[in-house]
């Protein structure tokens, strides 16, 4: 296991010193569902922590998996921005498939009503 994660290596490119490859990935599903890692992880911890070793300095998250709320990053909206931010979400919710567009003042339709055969693209002599 520890060759596989330090390689980066798929599980298969495990050399076969290690033994079969299946065999070596179900250890480790198995030990990652009994909690054995956890335990390791925090049993050095607690090691490290009894020798005043512990540097936080090292201690890093990724913000894909820890969002903040915008106040965290000091964001400063005035009064009533936010209520307008979220009736503009509020007006954008995506149609349901098949639905009709709206039209935004000032934009004419792409339709052509006074053709039978006109279809979304405007286009009638395609239509058939």
């Amino acid at each position: 296991m520890i060759w596989r994660f330090r390689s980066g290596a798929q599980w298969r490119e495990i050399p076969a010193e290690f033994g079969a490859w299946s065999t070596v990935h179900n250890r480790f599903r198995q030990w990652r569902d009994a909690g054995v890692f956890e335990a390791l992880l925090e049993g050095m911890i607690a090691e490290a922590a009894k020798r005043d070793e512990v540097d936080l300095s090292l201690v890093g998250v990724d913000s894909t998996t820890a969002r903040a709320h915008h106040d965290a990053a000091g964001v400063q909206l005035g009064e009533g921005v936010l209520d307008a931010l979220e009736k503009a979400a509020e007006e954008e919710k995506p149609r349901s498939k098949g639905a009709p567009r709206r039209n935004k003042p000032g934009k004419k339709s792409k339709l052509i009503p006074n053709e039978p055969n006109a279809d979304a693209s405007g286009d009638a002599a395609n239509s058939v």
